[in-house]
């Protein structure tokens, strides 16, 4: 139960940095430690308590699913893409712009 609630907690700074800062830099961490955080809730919540790894031989109690898991991955590797492809966006934002900061883009853009 605390593991959830940390994760819980992870979003809920990684939501409120997100809605505070002006930086495009910050902004982009904080949208991976959001997906950071829904990945391990996904995780806790998947997992049921007692179960046991499907790779391992006979057991007594029933197996974890792999397709949360598999998901997760793909969620992973998607989200991996996505951070290089903001952050070479975030490249040529400062090389037509001159700044990161959110509130100056838009009053140049005005």
């Amino acid at each position: 139960m605390i593991e959830i609630t940390l994760s819980f907690l992870i979003f809920l700074i990684a939501a409120y940095g997100l809605i505070k800062d002006t930086n495009v830099v910050k902004s982009i961490i904080c949208l991976n430690l959001l997906q950071t955080a829904v990945i391990l809730i996904f995780i806790l919540l998947t997992r049921p308590s007692g179960s046991s790894l499907p790779i391992h031989g006979f057991s007594p109690t029933a197996p974890v699913d792999p397709l949360p898991q598999a998901l997760i991955i793909t969620a992973i590797v998607i989200g991996a893409s996505i951070t290089a492809l903001a952050l070479m966006m975030t490249v040529k934002i400062f090389h037509y712009y001159g700044t990161l900061d959110w509130q100056e883009i838009i009053e140049k853009e005005k």
